[in-house]
């Protein structure tokens, strides 16, 4: 019953933020062409549900460089254009995978979207975070995300899964806005 609850959500949540973040989303593309050639939208394969391959929507922030190796970036990684900076610190790059939530392949709420890099050296344990949709935000990501190694993630992401309800859903939201206001902190997930 929470799964399909929480579908329908996500569907109802993500066809109101594209109508309400749509002049928002002309001026994040006005900046961007603005401040670096190439496209506006930056495409990405992830693994998500089920170990299903599919295509992450991003607005870019970084220069296009063809000979770049795939990995995590950091706020201050030299390829990142200024306006790139600000997108990407208050996660305003994320905002199209409000699309990947409306065709299912995300979820609002869920582990972080792998990338296929990543999937590769995952140890066995923590393949059951694929049991869920990846999510726009989610425990691990307003845990620490970036200042914490990928084990912790992980185990933030199986921890999710086995305790997921709406309380939890609301609660991660609302530690979301303060990430996006106070920036990433580390916090106690395991009480």
């Amino acid at each position: 019953m929470y799964i399909y609850l929480k579908r329908l959500v996500d569907i109802v949540l993500a066809v109101v933020f594209i109508v309400c973040l749509t002049p928002l989303f002309l001026i994040i593309a006005i900046l961007i062409k603005s401040n670096s050639k190439g496209p506006i939208i930056f495409k990405q394969k992830r693994i998500g549900l089920n170990y299903k391959p599919f295509t992450i929507y991003k607005f870019r922030t970084m220069v296009v460089n063809l000979n770049r190796t795939e990995g995590q970036t950091l706020l201050d990684d030299s390829e990142i254009f200024h306006s790139g900076q600000f997108l990407r610190r208050y996660k305003i790059d994320e905002l199209p995978q409000i699309y990947n939530i409306l065709i299912g392949d995300m979820s609002l709420i869920g582990p972080r979207a792998c990338l296929e890099s990543t999937f590769r050296e995952m140890p066995k344990w923590a393949l059951k975070r694929f049991e869920i949709k990846p999510g726009l935000t989610g425990l691990a990501q307003v845990s620490g995300n970036i200042k914490l190694n990928w084990f912790q993630r992980w185990k933030i992401d199986i921890y999710y899964l086995e305790k997921q309800s709406f309380f939890l859903d609301i609660k991660i939201i609302l530690q979301t806005f303060s990430v996006l206001i106070f920036g990433e902190k580390i916090k106690e997930v395991f009480k």
